[in-house]
């Protein structure tokens, strides 16, 4: 049943997405940033953690889930370290993910030939 819960929130996530490129003129770096910065705003709220705890993995592997780990740490940060948790906090929590991209990113490069698009 968790798999269920987590494609079914994971693949609306995908269909909201689907419908901003096909439907406004919004790039898809502007979606990315719009689901990344939604993300945050809903964990601030308090509507994301819900969303997480029925989905899971369909909540946080999408671009709003990073979002969330962003929000997650920063608040996190803030209790142990003060103010300046805010600054270092969502970069602490998302660490493993964004050198993960990296990493995989490079090797997906090195073994694939990767071109721009015309």
């Amino acid at each position: 049943m968790d798999y269920l819960k987590a494609f079914i929130v994971g693949g609306l996530i995908c269909i909201i997405g689907q419908i901003l490129i096909d439907s406004t003129k919004l790039t898809s770096a502007h979606i990315l940033v719009s689901f990344v910065t939604a993300g945050v705003i809903l964990t601030a709220i308090g509507i994301y953690e819900p969303i997480v705890s029925f989905a899971g993995a369909g909540a946080t592997v999408p671009l709003p889930g990073f979002g969330y780990s962003l929000a997650k740490g920063a608040v996190k940060a803030v209790k142990e370290s003060g103010l300046i948790g805010v600054f270092t906090g969502g970069i602490t929590a998302t660490a493993g993910g964004v050198s993960g991209a990296i990493v995989f990113g490079y090797i997906m490069a090195i073994i694939f030939d990767p071109k721009t698009k015309s």
